[in-house]
C-alpha cells in the first residue's frame, strides 16, 4: 500500500481543521511538499502524519494494560484546581462596613478570590518542572546491591599485608632452590580447591545453553541505567520552569527587639517610650513607631485616672521589624517622653542628671517634693506629654561583629550601644560595606544602653535627629561633650524567628499561631522602605500616617505657649462624629477618636515628631476629613483658667475627584470654629467671615501619608481606575479635575487614560498590578456598551498591557527566571488570573466559540468580521435585541489577544515580541479555562476552537518563526527568549489543541529557522525548541511508540498482537521495514515525528564535517540523554514491554552513534583515571603492550577495524563522548532483541565491526575506577574542565546564548540591588555548602557503589550484545570474520576492572564461545588464545572466590577443547606458562596463594572428569599445574624484594635464567626486565633486554630455517654487546623448536624479531646511545631489503641520518651523560646470601657519592631499622672480624672506568670509553703509618682495579665483581701522576677551541702562582734536589724530570696564549704571572738539569726486565 493512504486525510473537505491551517500556512510559507519520494534529506523537515486522524482510526485494542497509555493521552490530563488562599493572621484582613463601593469591591476581590490554577497533571513527570537533580537521582539510588570489586577487596587486603611484609622481608634468596619440587608439590597437594561449577562437566546443545545464559544474565538487573548515571547538566536544561511562587505580601529581613527593662537613677515619674528605624543616607524613618511602657506598676498607678482601661495589644514590650534594604546607615532610635510638667525639658531633666537613689538621705526631702509634684501633674495633666530624651543604636555594630560588643556576656554594660564600640576603635574609620550587614543571622545582642541625651525644644524634628546621628557616627562627636541623661535601658536585639507565636500585624489582627489571646503580644512593626520594592499587594490594608511637622503662632496674639495638636478623623462635621481609628500608644486602650502631639513648654513656634497612626474606612466620601484643633494648656492650676484653651483650627478633605489626598500639605489655621459645610473645601479657600491666623497664611506643616492596598496614590492609576468605574456604574455626568466626563468623550478619556497609564510610577504599577491587569482583561473581554454601542477596547488594552509589561521585564531584571519570564508576571498568569465569568449567561461561552452556532443574520456576521479586521471600529448591530447585545459584547480573551497580536504593529508589535511568554501563557490559561467552562475539554480536539482562532495563530506562529530567523544575529537575547516562549507555547497546545495541526506549525518553524549555510547559533535556537518540545510529559504518546512504520494493512490493526514477544516484528518487517526503523527514514521521521526532529538534529550536529563546534555537541547530546532520564525515572514507562517500544523511538541512535565512533573520546587510552588492573596484563605500564609491540613492528592491531590513526581526529569532549555512550547503551538495553538480532543480520562485516569497537570503547568508558580513585578525584569533578572550554568556545564564536548570560548575570547580580528580596534564593549565607568538594565517607561508599552498578550493567548490556552478534553468525556462515572482533571485547572487558557479578556471565559466554567455535582458538590466531590465556589466569588469581571458581572452569575446559582437537594441549600449555610468567613479573597486586587454590581446582576438574580419566591428558594437567606452581614460588619471593629494585631486577634475571630451555618463557622474562627497567627510566639496560630478547628469537629462528638475509644467531649481535652471546640456543636434543607450543609466541617470527629490533633501537635513543642504533639497524636493514619494503628503509634511513647528526653535533659527549659508577659492598650475616659480595652499581649520570649513600642507608635502614645500618666511610680493606654481627655495613665507593693503553687505541670516542665496560678503579692514599694523608715524601697511593662479570650496560643495573687487582705507588710515582695531571690540564686550557680565558687564567694561576702550597716547586725541590739512593727508583726520579721539562714548556705556550687573549686592564696581571714564570723556571733550572749518570750507561740485558718497577702487590 503506497505511503498516500497514510496521508488520505490531506485530500478531506474543507471542514477539518487542519485543511484550512495547511492553506493558511502555504498561503503565506510556501505549500508544504508532501513526502512521496523515499529520501527527504536530513536537513528538511517531513510531512508529519495526522495525529487526530491516526489516533481515532487505530483505536488502541480492548485491554487497558501498559501500553494501552503509550496509545493516547489519558482522560484526565488537564485539571482544574481551586486553591484557598492562605490567611496568615486569625481574623481576615477585611474592612468592617457590609457595602463597598466598586473600588474596594474589586480589590478585595483581587485579595480574597482563590487561586485558580489551571494544570497538566502528568507534567509531574516531565522535565519542564522535575529537574533530575543528584537528590532525585540519589533517592532512585537507595537501596543498590553493593557490587563485589577485586579492585576495592585488593584495596582492603594492601593494608593487612604491609603488616605482614616486614616479617616476611628478610629471607634469603636461595631459601628454597629452584629444584625443589618436591616442597612445591607438597604445598599444591595441602591446598583447597574452590568451588566446583556444577554444570561444567557435562556435556549440553548449545542451544540450550544458551538460553539458559540468557535467563541467568536477566536475573538481578538494574531496570534504569540512567539512574546510575551522573543526572543531565543542568546548565542545559532549557525546558527548565519553576512553578511560580504564590504571590504574598512583601517582607524583608527581620529583627526582632525586645525592651527588658528601664531604670533611672531615681523613680519619680512614669516614663514613655518609642522605637522607630531611621536610615540616614537616604534620610528616611524606615519604619512606623513601636510604643513600650516599662514603668512599675506604682508609677503606672498615677495615670489610672486617664486610662481606666488597658487594652492587651498596648502591652507588647517587643516588636519585630522588617528590614528590605540592609546598610550600615540604619540607626534603631529610642525616644523618651513623660508627663507634662511646668518647667522646660532641660530643668524636668536636671534631677536626673545630678541626683542618685543611693544618696537618697542628701536629698530626701527634695526627692520627696519631686514625688509630690510629679502626682499633682499626673492627677490633672496626665494625658498630655513632653519630650524628655533619646538615643540611638547603630544596628550594624549588632549585626556584624565589626563593632566590640562583648555578647558573650549578655548582660555586659556594654554602655551606649553607639559608642563605647567607637571609643575602642580610637580615631579609625570604619567603612563597613553592605556584605557586613545581614540582619537575618547574627548572634542575638543584650544590650544595656546608659546615656541618653536630652530632647532640646528647638531641635526636634527629623531633620535635626538626622544631623545628630551622621554626627554621632564621627570619632568626636559634638553630643559626647554633652551632659548625659544616666540610666538603664535594657533590650535585646535578634533574628526574628521564622514563625512566631503571639504577633500582632500592624492593624493589631492575631497572625497565626496565636495559641492563646490571653498572652503579652509581639507587635509587627510596619516597614517603610528605604527604596521601593516591587511587589503587588495581596491583602487588604488601609492605614494613614499623619504627622504634624511645625507650627508658627509667634504672630497670633494671647496666651498661646504650650501648644498641643489634636487629631481626629472626622466621618462629617458634627463632633460626634470623631471615629474611633486612631491607634492607642502604650498601657492605654486600643483605638481613640482623638490624638494629642507632646507639648513643649513656653513655644510659639513648635516643631513635632509625632506619628498618628489611622486604620481608615474602606468606603471614604467627601465628608471625611482630618480635623487639627490647637489648644493652649495652662500647666499651672489657676482659678477661672481652662486646662485646654482651643487657639486655632484647620482641617484636610481626603476624597477629591475620587482619590485620597496625601503628601505634605501646608495649612493657614482659622481662630475660629470653622462653619458648616467646611469639609468640602479646602481651609485654602478664604471663606467669608473667617479669621485666620496671620491672616490667612500657612502656618501649619503636616505630612499625610497611607499604606493602603486601596488607594493607589497615584494619579495616572486613579484616572484609569475612576474612569473604568464611572463606566461600569454608568454614572454620568462625572467631575474629573477639571474636565466632566460624559457619554460623548468618555471612550476617548479611557483610551487616553490607557495610554497614560505608561506615566505611572513603576513602583506603583506593580504594587496594584493584579488589579490593572484584570481590569485591562475585563475591558477586552466584555467590552462597554456605551450609548447602546460596544466600544473595542481590545486594542488599547493590548496596547497598555504590552507596555506595562514590558516595562516591568525592563526595571526588574533580578526578578526573572532563566527564561528572562518576569517572576511576578508568571504567578500572576498562574495564581490570579482567570475569564471573567460575572456575566450573567455562561451559555455565551459554548454559543460564541462555535462558528457554526454564529447568529445567522448577514448583517450580523458581517459586522463581526468588520470589528475582527480592525478592532477599532466599533460593529453597529441593527438589531436591539438583547440577546444578541450580549453574545456580540463578549468576547474570548485568547482569541481576542491572537487577533490583536497578528495585527499590532511597531512599537505594540515589538513590546509584545519582547514579552512573547506573557501573552502566550495567558493564551494558554484562557484557552483551558474555556474549555472547561464551555465543557468543550470533551470534545475531539478539532472541534474545540473556531478555524479563525487557529488561522490567528498559525499566523502568529508563522510571523514569529520568521522573527527569529531574521533577528538571531542582531537581537540575540530577544531571539533567545522569543525561541523559547514560542517552543513552550506548541508544547502547551499539545495538550489543547489538534496535534496533527501543531505538528505543522512545528514543520513551519522549522522550514523559516534554517538558513543555507546554517551558522551554529541558528542551530542552538533549533535544539533548544526542539528540546523543549520534547519535554512534553506525554512525549512518548505524542511519537506513536506503537506504530508500525510500513503502511497498515488494516485501518485498525489490533495492537493485542504487537505486545505478544517477536509478533511485532511478523513478517511485514521482514522486506525494509527493520531497516527504515533503525534509520532516519522518512517513514520513521513521519512517525515519530518529535522523536525523528531530535535525533535529525543530533545526527547534523554530529557529522564530522559539520558545525558541530563543541557546545553544540553538549547541546544535542544532553537532550537525548535528558529524555532517556526521564523515561527511566517514568513510574509509567516501568513495564518492559513499555521500554521497548519507548526504546523504538531511539533505533536510529545506534547508527548515529556508529558514524560518530571516530569522534568520540578514546577511553582506551590510559588517562590518569587508569585503574589498577590494565589491559594485556599490564598494570605498571611496564612490558611493552602487545599491541604497541605489534604497532611498531607494523602488524595490523589486535582491535578490529579502529585504527589508531583514525583516532586521532577525536572531536568530542570525554563527558560528551560518555554521555552519548551512555544513551547509546541504553537503547541496547531497552530495544527488543529480536528486532536487534534482525538488523544486525542485516549489517555488512564492517558494520558489525564497527558496532563491536563501539562496544569496545563502551567497556572502556564505563570500567570501574574503585574506591581510592574516587576517594582521589572527589574533588575534581570529571566534567568542569570541559565545561571551561565550553565557555571559551561560545565566547569567541559569540554564541553565547543570551538565556545563558542572563541566568549568569541572575547568579552573579549583587544581593541587594533593585529588586524583591524575595526571589534572591540564590544570594542566601548558606548557599556555599552545596558546591562543597569534600565529601563524607557514607558518600563516598555511596558514590562507589553506584559507580560498580553503573559499571556491571553497562558491561552485561555490552555482553547481552555480543551474543546478540554471535546468533547471527551462526545462522550466516559470511559472518565468522567478526567472531575474533566478538572475543577480542569479551578479552577487553575482562582485563578492566570488573565486578563478580559481570565476570561470572562474561565467563558463561566465553565459555559458550569457545565450544561453539575452537577452531577460531586453537587453529587460527595464536594472539587470541595467549589473550585468553592471560586474562583467565589473571582471574584465577583474583581475591574473590566467585571469579576464581569461574575462571578456573573457564581455563579446565580451555585446556579439555585443545586436547580434543589433537590429543595434546601444547598451545594452551605453552601460552598460560607465557602468561603466568608474564603476570608475576609485572603485576604488583598479585597474590600466589589465591592462584595456588585455582591450581588446585584444576587438578581437581581433571581428577572428577571422567570422560578422560584414561586418556593421558589428566597427567598432561597434573604436569602443566605443577610447573605453573614452580613459577608461582619464585614469585613470591620477587614480591618480597618488590621495594628493592635492584634485588628485584637479579631475582627476574635468576628466574629467566631458569627458562634457558624455554624460549618463550625466557622471552617474557626478558620483556618483564624491560618493562621494569623502562618504568624506572633506565633505558639502556631495557634497550639491553630488547637486545637480548631479539638474539634470542634469532637463534631459535635459525634453527627454524636458514635464510640468508636473516641474522645467524646471537653472533650477529654481538657487535651491540659482548653481553648477548649468553642467549645462545641449547643444543636440538634437549629442544626443538619444531615442537607444538615451542616458539609459539607471536615474537618468533621474522615480524616479531623486527619488532623487538625497532623497540630496542628507540630505547637506545632515548638512551643517548646513537652508537649503537647504528649497529641495530645493520642488522634490520637487510631484512627490509630482501622484503623490498621501501618504505620503511627510508624511515630506517632517515633515522640513521638523524642518529648521525646527533653524533656530530654532540662529539665531545659531555652532552650526553652515560651514567656514574660505584663500588658497594655488603658485610654482615643481615644481608643474607649478599654478604660479603662487592658489585658495581651503575647510577644515572651526575649522581653524587652522597645520593647513593643516603639511598641505599634509607633502604636498608627502613628494612633492618636505623641503628642496624651502617655506612663504612673510607674504602680501605674491611675486616670482617672487627664488625659487630648484629648490624649491616655497607661501603660505598666512587669508581671510575679503567682502560690499558692498548685498549685506549681502539677506545677514541666518549662513547667508546662509556660502553662495553669490564673494568674499575679507584684510588685509596695512605701513608706507612696509617694516616690517610701525609708530607709529600711520605704519601703512597693504592690503586684497585675491579672485574666485572659483564660488561655495562646490561640487562641489569648492579654487576658481580669476580676479580680485584691492587697497585701501590710509592711517594714518587704518586709526584709523577699529579704533575702529569697538571701538564694534561695546561695543554688542555691552552690549546682549547674556543679559548677560555677564565679558564686559562685558573689553570696558570694554580701552575705558577708563587703561594701554591705542594705546588711544581715544591714537588721538584723534595724529590729532585738529590739523587735517591734506592737504584730502584732512578727511573721514577727521571721521569719526574722529564715531567718538569714538558711542564715548563706548557706552561710557556700558556703565558703565550694568554697574552692574546687579554684586554688593556689585564696586562699588569699578565706581566706579574710572567714575573713568577721566570722565577719558577729560575728555580727550577738546575734541578731538572742534573742527570742521574748511572742511567746512561750501557745496561746489561737482564736490567730490562724491571721496565716497570712499581711494586706490585697483586691480590686475587
Amino acid at each position: 500500500m503506497s505511503v498516500t493512504v497514510l496521508y488520505r486525510f490531506l485530500s478531506v473537505s474543507d471542514r477539518t481543521v487542519a485543511a484550512e491551517v495547511r492553506k493558511q500556512v502555504s498561503r503565506e510559507y510556501g505549500s508544504p511538499q508532501l513526502s512521496k519520494k523515499r529520501g527527504v534529506p536530513l536537513t528538511e523537515v517531513v510531512e508529519p502524519v495526522d495525529y487526530e486522524e491516526y489516533v481515532s482510526s487505530h483505536a488502541p485494542g480492548a485491554e487497558p494494560g501498559p501500553l494501552r497509555q503509550l496509545m493516547e493521552f489519558p482522560p484526565d490530563d488537564l485539571e482544574l484546581l481551586l486553591q484557598d488562599r492562605e490567611c496568615t493572621t486569625l481574623e481576615p484582613p477585611l474592612p468592617e462596613e457590609d457595602t463597598f463601593d466598586p473600588r474596594v469591591r474589586d480589590a478585595l476581590g483581587v485579595y480574597t478570590d482563590d487561586w485558580l490554577i489551571i494544570q497538566r497533571k502528568y507534567q509531574r513527570y516531565s522535565t519542564t518542572h522535575t529537574p533530575h537533580s543528584s537528590e532525585r537521582q540519589r533517592e532512585r539510588q537507595r537501596g543498590l546491591v553493593k557490587q563485589t570489586f577485586e579492585l576495592d577487596e585488593a584495596a582492603a587486603t594492601d593494608r593487612q599485608d604491609d603488616q605482614d611484609d616486614a616479617k616476611r622481608r628478610s629471607v634469603s634468596l636461595d631459601d628454597t632452590p629452584r629444584g625443589s619440587w618436591a616442597s612445591s608439590i607438597f604445598d599444591l597437594k595441602n591446598s583447597s580447591p574452590d568451588a566446583l561449577l556444577p554444570s561444567v562437566l557435562e556435556r549440553t546443545a548449545a542451544e540450550d545453553m544458551d538460553r539458559r545464559n540468557a535467563e541467568a544474565r536477566l536475573q538481578g538487573r538494574h531496570s534504569d541505567l540512567l539512574g546510575l548515571f551522573p543526572p543531565p547538566d543542568e546548565d542545559e536544561a532549557v525546558e527548565r520552569c519553576s512553578v511560580p511562587e504564590v504571590p504574598k505580601e512583601h517582607c524583608g529581613q527581620r529583627i526582632m527587639v525586645k525592651c527588658l527593662s528601664l531604670k533611672f537613677e531615681i523613680e519619680i515619674e512614669p516614663i514613655f517610650g518609642t522605637l522607630a528605624l531611621y536610615d540616614v543616607k537616604e534620610k528616611k524613618k524606615i519604619s512606623e513607631d513601636f510604643h513600650f511602657d516599662l514603668n512599675s506598676d506604682q508609677m503606672k498607678g498615677l495615670l489610672r485616672l486617664h486610662t481606666p482601661h488597658t487594652a492587651i495589644s498596648t502591652l507588647a514590650r517587643s516588636a519585630i521589624f522588617s528590614i528590605t534594604y540592609p546598610s550600615a546607615d540604619i540607626f534603631l532610635v529610642i525616644k523618651l517622653e513623660k508627663v507634662l510638667q511646668q518647667g522646660d525639658i532641660g530643668e524636668s531633666c536636671e534631677p536626673y542628671m545630678v541626683m542618685k537613689e543611693s544618696d537618697s538621705s542628701k536629698h530626701k526631702e527634695k526627692l520627696e517634693k519631686l514625688r509630690l509634684q510629679a502626682e499633682t501633674s499626673c492627677s490633672r495633666l496626665g494625658r498630655y506629654r513632653m519630650p524628655f530624651a533619646w538615643t540611638a543604636i547603630h544596628l550594624v555594630n549588632i549585626v556584624s561583629s565589626v563593632g566590640g560588643l562583648e555578647r558573650s556576656d549578655p548582660d555586659s554594660d556594654s554602655g551606649h550601644g553607639t559608642w563605647n564600640e567607637r571609643r575602642k576603635k580610637g580615631s579609625e574609620r570604619m567603612s563597613v560595606g553592605e556584605d557586613m550587614c545581614n540582619f537575618s543571622t547574627f548572634r542575638p545582642a543584650t544590650l544595656t544602653v546608659t546615656n541618653f541625651f536630652k530632647q532640646e525644644g528647638d531641635r526636634l524634628s527629623d531633620e535635626d535627629l538626622y544631623k545628630f546621628l551622621a554626627d554621632m557616627r564621627r570619632p568626636s562627636s559634638v553630643l559626647r561633650r554633652l551632659r548625659p541623661v544616666t540610666a538603664q535601658l535594657k533590650i535585646d536585639i535578634s533574628p526574628a524567628p521564622d514563625s512566631p507565636h503571639y504577633c500582632l500585624s500592624p492593624e493589631l489582627l492575631h497572625v497565626k499561631p496565636y495559641p492563646d489571646l490571653r498572652v503579652r503580644p509581639t507587635k509587627e512593626v510596619l516597614e517603610f522602605p528605604a527604596r521601593y520594592v516591587y511587589t503587588p499587594h495581596t491583602t487588604y490594608r488601609n492605614l494613614l500616617y499623619i504627622y504634624p511637622q511645625s507650627l508658627n503662632f509667634s504672630s497670633r496674639q494671647g496666651s498661646v505657649r504650650n501648644i498641643a495638636v489634636k487629631v481626629q478623623f472626622m466621618a462629617g462635621e458634627d463632633l460626634s462624629l470623631a471615629m474611633p481609628v486612631i491607634f492607642g500608644k502604650s498601657s492605654c486602650a486600643e483605638f481613640f477618636t482623638e490624638a494629642y502631639s507632646p507639648v513643649i513648654y513656653h513655644d510659639k513656634s513648635p516643631e513635632f515628631y509625632e506619628e498618628v497612626k489611622m486604620k481608615i474606612p474602606a468606603n471614604l466620601t467627601d465628608n471625611h476629613h482630618l480635623l487639627f484643633t490647637f489648644y493652649h494648656i495652662s500647666c499651672q492650676p489657676k482659678q477661672n483658667t481652662p486646662l485646654e484653651t482651643p487657639v486655632g483650627y484647620t482641617w484636610i478633605p481626603l476624597m477629591q475627584h475620587g482619590r485620597l489626598r496625601t503628601g505634605s500639605f501646608s495649612l493657614p489655621v482659622s481662630v475660629e470654629k470653622p462653619p458648616p459645610s467646611y469639609s468640602v473645601l479646602t481651609p485654602d479657600v478664604s471663606l467669608p467671615g473667617m479669621k485666620w491666623v496671620d491672616n490667612h497664611k500657612q502656618v501649619f506643616n503636616v505630612e499625610v501619608t497611607a499604606a493602603s492596598s486601596v488607594h493607589t496614590q497615584d494619579p495616572h492609576l486613579d484616572k484609569f481606575f475612576t474612569l473604568c468605574y464611572v463606566l461600569e456604574e454608568y454614572s454620568f455626568p462625572f467631575r474629573l479635575k477639571d474636565c466632566i466626563i460624559s457619554e460623548a468623550n468618555v471612550e476617548g478619556e479611557l483610551k487616553a487614560s490607557m495610554t497614560g497609564l505608561r506615566g505611572a510610577l513603576l513602583d506603583t504599577c506593580v504594587r496594584f498590578l493584579h488589579q490593572l491587569l484584570s481590569k485591562l482583561i475585563l475591558l477586552i473581554v466584555h467590552p462597554p456598551v456605551i450609548a447602546g454601542q460596544i466600544v473595542n477596547l481590545g486594542r488599547a488594552a493590548f496596547e497598555a498591557m504590552s507596555l506595562l509589561v514590558n516595562q516591568i521585564h525592563k526595571n526588574l531584571e533580578g526578578n526573572q527566571d532563566q527564561h528572562g519570564r518576569n517572576n511576578l508576571l508568571a504567578s500572576y498568569i498562574h495564581y490570579c488570573f482567570h475569564l471573567p465569568t460575572s456575566e450573567p449567561l455562561p451559555i455565551q461561552y459554548a454559543t460564541l466559540s462555535r462558528a457554526t452556532a454564529r447568529p445567522s443574520t448577514l448583517h450580523l456576521a458581517r459586522s463581526k468580521s468588520i470589528s475582527n479586521s480592525n478592532p477599532d471600529l466599533a460593529s453597529t448591530p441593527t438589531s436591539p435585541d438583547e440577546e444578541v447585545q450580549r453574545i456580540i459584547s463578549s468576547k474570548l480573551l485568547h482569541e481576542e489577544l491572537a487577533l490583536q497580536w497578528v495585527v499590532s504593529t511597531s512599537t505594540v508589535r515589538e513590546a509584545a515580541l519582547q514579552q512573547a511568554w506573557f501573552f502566550f501563557q495567558l493564551m494558554t490559561k484562557s484557552m483551558s479555562h474555556h474549555l472547561f467552562l464551555s465543557s468543550r475539554i470533551d470534545l475531539p480536539r478539532r472541534q474545540r476552537f473556531p478555524d479563525r482562532f487557529v488561522d490567528d495563530i498559525a499566523a502568529l506562529v508563522g510571523a514569529i518563526s520568521a522573527d527569529v530567523a531574521g533577528r538571531y544575529h542582531k537581537d540575540v537575547e530577544l531571539v533567545e527568549r522569543l525561541n523559547s516562549s514560542l517552543a513552550f507555547f506548541l508544547n502547551d497546545l499539545l495538550s489543547l489543541m489538534d496535534r496533527g495541526f501543531v505538528f505543522n506549525l512545528i514543520r513551519s518553524y522549522y522550514k523559516q529557522v534554517r538558513a543555507p549555510q546554517n551558522p551554529s547559533s541558528l542551530t542552538a535556537l533549533r535544539m533548544d525548541f526542539t528540546r523543549i518540545l520534547c519535554s512534553h510529559e506525554h512525549y512518548v504518546t505524542l511519537n506513536l511508540p506503537c506504530s508500525t512504520l510500513s503502511p497498515p494493512a488494516s485501518p485498525s490493526p489490533s495492537t493485542s498482537s504487537t505486545t505478544s514477544q517477536g509478533s511485532a516484528f511478523s513478517s511485514m518487517h521482514q522486506d525494509q521495514g527493520v531497516a527504515s526503523m533503525f534509520e532516519l527514514s522518512v517513514p520513521f521521521r513521519q512517525q515519530h515525528f518529535l522523536s525523528g526532529l531530535l535525533l535529525t538534529e543530533l545526527s547534523l550536529i554530529l557529522e564530522p564535517d559539520g558545525e558541530g563546534v563543541f557546545f553544540l555537541h553538549k547541546k544535542a547530546i544532553s537532550a537525548v540523554h535528558s529524555l532517556m532520564s526521564s523515561h527511566d525515572a517514568d513510574p509509567r514507562y516501568t513495564d518492559p514491554q513499555v521500554r521497548t517500544h519507548i526504546a523504538q523511538l531511539y533505533l536510529p541512535l545506534i547508527p548515529i552513534v556508529m558514524d560518530t565512533l571516530p569522534q568520540l573520546h578514546d577511553f582506551t587510552a590510559r588517562g590518569r583515571h587508569a585503574p589498577a588492573m590494565q589491559d594485556d596484563g599490564d598494570p605498571d605500564n611496564g612490558t611493552i603492550s602487545q599491541s604497541v609491540a605489534m604497532a611498531i613492528a607494523g602488524s595490523p592491531l589486535p582491535r578490529s577495524s579502529l585504527s589508531q590513526a583514525g583516532r586521532q581526529c577525536s572531536s568530542l569532549s570525554a563527558e560528551c563522548s560518555r554521555t552519548l555512550l551512555v544513551s547509546f547503551l541504553w537503547v541496547l538495553k531497552n530495544a527488543d532483541a529480536a528486532l536487534l538480532e534482525s538488523w544486525v543480520s542485516d549489517l555488512s562485516v564492517m558494520q558489525i565491526n564497527r558496532l563491536l569497537d563501539l562496544l569496545h570503547l563502551s567497556v572502556s568508558c564505563f570500567e570501574y575506577k574503585g574506591k581510592k580513585a574516587l576517594e582521589r578525584i572527589n574533588s575534581l569533578t570529571f566534567k568542569k574542565s570541559q565545561d571551561m572550554k565550553a565557555r571559551l568556545e561560545e565566547a569567541i564564536l559569540g554564541t553565547i546564548g543570551a538565556r545563558q548570560e542572563m541566568v549568569r548575570r541572575c547568579r552573579e547580580r549583587s544581593p541587594y540591588g533593585n529588586e524583591n528580596v524575595r526571589w534572591r534564593k540564590n544570594v542566601t549565607h548558606w548557599r556555599q555548602n552545596t558546591d562543597r568538594v569534600d565529601k563524607t565517607k557514607a558518600e563516598t561508599e555511596q558514590e562507589s557503589v553506584v559507580d560498580g552498578n553503573l559499571a556491571t550493567e553497562a558491561s552485561l548490556v555490552v555482553l547481552d550484545t555480543l551474543e546478540i552478534i554471535v546468533k547471527t553468525v551462526l545462522v550466516s556462515e559470511l559472518k565468522e570474520s567478526v567472531l575474533g572482533g566478538v572475543l577480542r571485547v569479551l578479552l577487553h572487558s575482562m582485563a578492566g576492572s570488573q565486578s563478580a557479578l559481570f565476570l561470572q556471565h562474561c565467563f558463561t559466554t566465553q565459555r559458550g564461545l569457545v565450544f561453539k567455535f575452537p577452531e577460531m582458538l586453537f587453529e587460527e590466531d595464536t594472539e587470541l588464545c595467549a589473550d585468553l590465556c592471560l586474562r583467565l589466569l589473571r582471574h584465577c588469581s583474583s581475591s574473590v572466590g566467585s571469579v576464581r571458581s569461574q575462571a578456573s572452569a573457564s581455563l579446565y575446559l580451555l585446556m579439555r577443547q585443545n586436547f580434543e582437537i589433537g590429543n595434546n594441549f601444547a598451545r594452551v600449555k605453552m601460552q598460560v606458562t607465557m602468561s603466568l610468567s608474564s603476570l608475576v613479573g609485572t603485576s604488583q597486586n598479585f597474590n600466589e596463594e589465591h592462584l595456588r587454590r585455582s591450581l588446585k581446582t584444576i587438578l581437581t576438574y581433571a581428577e572428577e572428569d571422567l570422560e578422560l580419566r584414561d586418556s593421558p591428558f589428566p597427567e598432561q594437567v597434573q604436569d602443566l599445574v605443577f610447573n605453573l606452581h614452580m613459577i608461582l614460588t619464585d614469585t613470591v619471593k620477587m614480591k618480597e624484594h618488590q621495594q628493592d629494585p635492584e634485588m628485584l631486577i637479579d631475582l627476574m634475571y635468576r628466574i629467566a635464567k631458569g627458562y634457558q630451555n624455554s624460549p618463550d618463557l625466557r622471552l617474557t622474562w626478558l620483556q618483564n626486565m624491560a618493562g621494569k627497567h623502562s618504568e624506572r627510566g633506565n633505558h639502556a639496560e631495557a634497550a639491553h633486554c630488547l637486545v637480548h630478547s631479539a638474539a634470542l628469537v634469532a637463534e631459535y629462528l635459525n634453527m627454524l630455517e636458514d635464510c640468508r638475509y636473516m641474522p645467524i644467531g646471537c653472533v650477529t649481535f654481538q657487535h651491540i654487546s659482548s653481553n648477548v652471546l649468553e642467549e645462545s640456543a641449547v643444543s636440538d636434543d634437549i629442544l626443538s623448536p619444531e615442537e607444538e607450543g615451542i616458539c609459539a609466541g607471536k615474537y618468533f617470527s621474522e615480524l616479531g624479531l623486527v619488532g623487538l629490533l625497532e623497540q630496542a633501537a628507540t630505547s637506545f635513543h632515548m638512551a643517548s646511545m646513537y652508537e649503537a642504533i647504528n649497529e641495530v639497524y645493520k642488522i634490520l636493514l637487510p631484512v627490509h631489503e630482501a622484503n623490498r619494503d621501501f618504505k620503511k628503509l627510508a624511515t630506517v634511513h632517515g633515522k640513521l641520518q638523524d642518529t648521525f647528526n646527533k653524533i656530530y653535533n654532540q662529539s665531545s659527549g659531555w652532552e650526553r651523560m652515560f651514567g656514574t659508577y660505584f663500588r658497594v659492598g655488603f658485610y654482615g650475616c643481615r644481608f643474607g646470601d649478599l654478604d660479603e659480595q662487592e658489585f658495581v652499581y651503575k647510577e644515572p649520570s651526575i649522581t653524587k657519592l652522597a645520593e647513593i649513600s643516603y639511598r641505599l642507608e634509607e633502604f636498608y635502614a627502613e628494612r633492618f631499622g636505623d641503628d642496624v645500618v651502617e655506612i663504612i666511610k673510607d674504602s680501605n680493606h674491611v675486616d670482617k672480624n672487627k664488625l659487630d654481627p648484629n648490624k649491616a655495613y655497607l661501603q660505598i665507593t666512587y669508581v671510575e672506568p679503567f682502560f690499558d693503553t692498548y685498549e685506549l687505541k681502539e677506545r677514541i670516542t666518549y662513547f667508546d670509553k662509556n660502553y662495553n665496560l669490564r673494568t674499575f678503579m679507584y684510588c685509596t692514599p695512605f701513608t706507612l703509618d696509617g694516616r690517610a694523608h701525609g708530607d709529600l715524601h711520605e704519601q703512597y697511593k693504592r690503586k684497585s682495579i675491579l672485574t666485572t662479570s659483564h660488561a655495562f650496560p646490561y640487562i641489569k643495573t648492579r654487576i658481580n665483581v669476580i676479580h680485584k687487582e691492587e697497585i701501590i705507588l710509592v711517594p714518587m710515582e704518586v709526584a709523577i701522576e699529579d704533575m702529569q695531571k697538571k701538564t694534561q690540564e695546561l695543554a688542555f686550557a691552552t690549546h682549547q677551541e674556543p679559548a677560555d680565558a677564565k679558564m686559562l687564567q685558573m689553570v696558570l694561576q694554580g701552575s705558577v702562582g708563587t703561594t701554591v702550597n705542594q705546588g711544581p716547586l715544591e714537588v721538584a725541590q723534595v724529590f729532585l734536589s738529590d739523587i735517591p739512593d734506592d737504584p730502584k727508583l732512578y727511573r721514577h726520579h727521571n721521569k719526574l724530570r722529564l715531567c718538569f721539562k714538558d711542564f715548563t714548556k706548557r706552561c710557556e705556550d700558556a703565558l703565550r696564549r694568554n697574552k692574546t687573549l687579554i684586554g688593556p686592564d689585564q696586562k699588569e696581571y699578565h706581566k706579574e704571572m710572567e714575573r713568577n714564570f721566570n722565577k719558577l723556571k729560575e728555580s727550577l733550572g738546575p734541578l731538572i738539569t742534573r742527570k742521574i749518570p748511572q742511567l746512561y750507561r750501557t745496561l746489561p740485558a737482564a736490567g730490562l726486565q724491571t721496565s716497570n718497577v712499581g711494586v706490585a702487590l697483586t691480590k686475587i
